[in-house]
């Protein structure tokens, strides 16, 4: 997650906070009445038009939490977040990765976005090694292959069943080299921060104990 988005989910979390200080009672009705506490997250989700996580950071509120001063200190921060933010958590919807996941690479599902991400980077090779790519189906053979040997992990990312990147592992001189590439109708809605905090999970089970290193952007600029 980029400081940007970080602070851009703190200020969510803040506001939300906030906003259920000032609505105490009818965030108390809804705790109250509900059934397990992920229908009370879903609730309070809903009636204070905030995220999962902020509904969450609402449900985990303490006593020592609900007094003058402490919302003060919120109110702050709020306050502080906002003056270095340009940007709303709504404005980049896709990067607390709620509604995002990663599949592995399929040959024959996934050919298309692979032929989108690699005309996008001018010709790229896929391996990350900056050389040109061959032949598209000759390309995806190399790169399964190196799945097979456990050198490499190629996964789609998916959006309400919507292919919007792909993300790239390849295991070279003991490292993960991570790398993101986001589909040119999707980017600037926080996938690509979105798809690396996924990725970290998935690459640390494919590759355990070798340390993850991105080093490439998300496309070659224009």
């Amino acid at each position: 997650m980029t400081d940007h988005d970080r602070k851009a989910a703190r200020r969510e979390i803040a506001d939300a906070l906030l906003k259920a200080l000032e609505r105490r009672h009818e965030v108390l009705d809804l705790i109250v009445e509900a059934d397990s506490n992920a229908a009370a997250i879903d609730a309070i989700a809903g009636l204070l038009d905030t995220s999962h996580a902020g509904a969450e950071a609402v449900f985990g509120l303490s006593f020592e939490q609900l007094t003058k001063d402490s919302r003060r200190i919120i109110q702050a921060e709020l306050e502080d977040l906002n003056k270095q933010l340009s940007f709303t958590l709504g404005e980049r919807p896709a990067s607390s990765g709620e509604s995002l996941e990663l599949r592995p690479f399929s040959a024959d599902e996934d050919r298309d976005i692979f032929a989108v991400r690699t005309e996008d980077m001018g010709g790229a090779s896929g391996d990350g090694s900056g050389g040109q790519a061959g032949n598209l189906d000759d390309e995806i053979r190399s790169a399964l292959a190196r799945v097979d040997d456990e050198e490499a992990a190629w996964f789609v990312a998916i959006d309400s069943g919507d292919k919007v990147g792909m993300v790239f592992g390849e295991l070279l001189g003991g490292e993960v080299q991570v790398r993101i590439w986001i589909h040119p109708e999707h980017r600037k809605r926080g996938y690509g921060t979105a798809a690396l905090r996924k990725s970290r999970t998935e690459m640390a089970w494919c590759f355990p104990a070798a340390p993850l290193v991105v080093r490439t952007p998300a496309a070659k600029p224009r």
